[in-house]
């Protein structure tokens, strides 16, 4: 029988509403027979989480301010345990030049927590080390790696590789095995290691909302249109905003949701009541994944306005465009990195550049001109991520992934003699 290594999953918080696919990840690979321990950077956020989420937070152990006294102990271990090592370790990702402030102090914190949290894995057993965001998480996982020598992995997704911290691509390059979430990532991540180009592997995300529903997509106006997501900003909401505006004025009529919370939302809210569009914007906050179905099966199209930020941050795919398609639901989006693999521009939903409220705006009165058509792309869409996204196979892709490489010798004896 195989012996499948156990696994911590370290995360800056788990579980998080906003992350149900790390969530789903974590569940369908314990069902499939993976022993998962999870390890989490900062101390729980559990608001809004569902039942389901609630229920699996009791057996993960978190860090957070409260762990300093025990961080600080660890590192005073490591330093009696092997000084020489700790101190190159200290003197190499202290001395990196990260992108900025922001990244920097998630990075020295993660760098701190890795010794914390390297007794830990060592405590309970740990095989294997792996971070499913390759910023934070994967500079401790990195960092405890490298004090005991379990071997890790990392994932590179959206805004945790663009733009590239300090130590990207020496994580590529440590790690047994990156993996990505969209077809785009996968030359990036690879230019960032080139030596390591083999170690990036692509497996898709599930679908993680129930399937049964089926948006009514009356297109009568005013017509419903929906948005989802962090208020953040890669997600263009302010964009969006702006083709509303545009709406407005060449009076067609339209009722925009705009579900979401985040640093972004005064912002929002204050060019929603500066460009009058309090009557016909809704902003309802954040709404649960559970009461998303509901949502997605009562609007005529999803509209995704993602954006590239001045720093390079920018979104893989974004979740809801899969769940929007899933209930046959219309989509307009950008040409934003990953999106053009699952909205592909006619055939499945239409594309617009990005940053461009003129171009959004006449993009959502095309879709809404043609009911019989929108219907066709939602359909196709349908089947493409009912494929792409199902989640009984990419749960064995990436179970698959892992025991692939589990089942090697440990880091350390593949690594060469110097």
């Amino acid at each position: 029988m195989l012996h499948i290594p156990k696994t911590a999953y370290v995360l800056l918080w788990f579980p998080l509403s906003s992350e149900t696919f790390i969530f789903r990840e974590v569940v369908t690979l314990r069902r499939l027979g993976m022993p998962i321990d999870v390890y989490t950077l900062y101390a729980p956020k559990l608001t809004n989480c569902s039942p389901e989420m609630l229920e699996a937070s009791s057996g993960v152990q978190h860090l957070g301010v409260r762990a300093l006294p025990a961080m600080a102990s660890a590192l005073r271990y490591w330093m009696r345990r092997d000084a020489d090592s700790t101190n190159e370790l200290i003197r190499d990702v202290l001395s990196r030049r990260w992108s900025c402030i922001e990244v920097a102090g998630e990075s020295w914190w993660a760098f701190f927590a890795g010794f914390r949290l390297a007794r830990l894995l060592e405590r309970d057993g740990i095989d294997h080390i792996h971070a499913p965001w390759a910023n934070g998480p994967a500079t401790a996982a990195w960092v405890a790696s490298r004090l005991t020598g379990i071997p890790f992995s990392l994932a590179g997704r959206a805004g945790d590789i663009y733009p590239p911290d300090g130590a990207l691509s020496d994580k590529i390059r440590d790690s047994l095995f990156t993996r990505t979430n969209n077809q785009a990532n996968v030359g990036y991540l690879q230019s960032q290691s080139p030596v390591s180009a083999n170690k990036v592997h692509l497996v898709y995300n599930s679908l993680t909302l129930r399937q049964n529903g089926q948006s009514a997509v009356s297109m009568q106006p005013p017509y419903k249109l929906l948005a989802v997501g962090r208020f953040a900003r890669t997600k263009g909401f302010d964009v969006l905003l702006e083709a509303a505006r545009i709406l407005k004025k060449q009076d067609f009529p339209f009722k925009l949701t705009l579900v979401g919370s985040g640093l972004q939302g005064p912002r929002l809210r204050w060019m929603r009541r500066r460009f009058g569009l309090t009557g016909m914007v809704d902003m309802p906050g954040f709404v649960s994944h559970d009461h998303l179905a509901e949502m997605l099966d009562s609007h005529d199209m999803m509209v995704v306005p993602s954006v590239v930020h001045a720093s390079g941050d920018r979104d893989g795919i974004p979740n809801v465009i899969m769940e929007a398609l899933s209930h046959r639901l219309p989509v307009v989006a950008t040409d934003v990195c990953g999106i053009p693999e699952v909205i592909r521009h006619g055939e499945t939903g239409l594309i617009v550049a990005q940053q461009d409220p003129a171009g959004l705006a006449q993009a959502i009165r095309a879709m809404t001109a043609d009911r019989d058509r929108a219907r066709a792309m939602a359909d196709v869409g349908r089947t493409l991520v009912t494929g792409m996204f199902d989640p009984d196979t990419n749960g064995r892709a990436l179970f698959n992934l892992f025991t692939r490489h589990l089942v090697l010798p440990p880091l350390s004896h593949q690594l060469e003699k110097p």
